[in-house]
């Protein structure tokens, strides 16, 4: 039936699964890690073909799973490059992608107290297949706070204070190897202060007056990020957004920036 003539001749640029959910393991510089991610896979139909064969691109998705039990791929980019290179021995297709969405958790010590309290970060790790060559989108999403300047330089040293959330996007080629670690620290630093899961007192109080030290609009925050990112990875296409959840406001406020390095 796939195979068939569709009644409507037209090319279609993605067609595939998403939504499925399995276990993932890898292995990032002598570090194991699992997920238990939502991953999206898909490839382009041509005009003559009235559909594409599911099945196929789950039981690549499946193979190359059972394959980590012997062997664990050294990332999520690694183990998606496989997953497309099995499936083309499949399924025929010109232009592919697949995207790993799921959570990285971190251990690290609270500023003061050493503490050891585990942070949670959402990443996505796309790949594109086109013209016989790779390209991966990587993507954090962080945690952080903003403190607004303008209020405390009116207010005598008072100022308001609340949650952002920053989304740091790094497009560029599959061999570039960045991690993604290193990318949730650019935007980490950007922020008034890091935030912690855990916090003692002697911890809350050391937080709070970095920010009161280092108050940042989100367009600061942002820009920050940008320029972080810049200076530590090269050859890419880097976007940042920021979110703060304003709590003098019924609405929040955002900032968005592009560049290249």
């Amino acid at each position: 039936m796939q195979d068939s003539k569709p009644e409507i001749m037209k090319n279609l640029d993605r067609v595939g699964i998403t939504g499925l959910r399995t276990i993932v393991m890898t292995k990032w510089k002598g570090k194991r890690y699992n997920f238990v991610p939502d991953i999206e896979l898909t490839i382009d139909l041509e005009k003559e073909k009235k559909g594409v064969h599911m099945s196929r691109l789950i039981e690549s998705v499946i193979e190359c799973i059972e394959s980590e039990i012997e062997v664990r791929h050294n990332s999520l980019e690694e183990l998606e490059r496989h997953i497309l290179e099995k499936l083309k021995e499949k399924h025929p297709y010109k232009k592919s992608e697949i995207e790993i969405k799921t959570e990285l958790v971190i251990p690290k010590k609270t500023p003061v107290t050493g503490k050891l309290s585990m942070e949670t970060y959402d990443i996505s790790v796309k790949l594109f297949y086109e013209n016989g060559e790779y390209r991966k989108r990587l993507r954090v999403g962080v945690i952080g706070n903003t403190v607004c300047p303008h209020a405390m330089e009116k207010n005598e040293g008072k100022t308001h204070m609340q949650r952002a959330y920053s989304i740091l996007e790094i497009e560029t080629s599959y061999d570039n190897e960045i991690a993604l670690e290193d990318m949730i620290d650019c935007v980490e630093i950007s922020f008034p202060s890091r935030v912690y899961t855990l916090l003692k007192t002697e911890d809350e109080k050391y937080v709070v007056k970095k920010m009161f030290e280092n108050p940042k609009f989100v367009e600061d925050v942002t820009r920050s990020i940008l320029d972080n990112a810049k200076k530590r990875f090269k050859n890419c296409r880097i976007k940042a957004k920021t979110i703060s959840e304003e709590s003098i406001h019924r609405h929040n406020v955002m900032a968005e920036g592009s560049c290249e390095s």
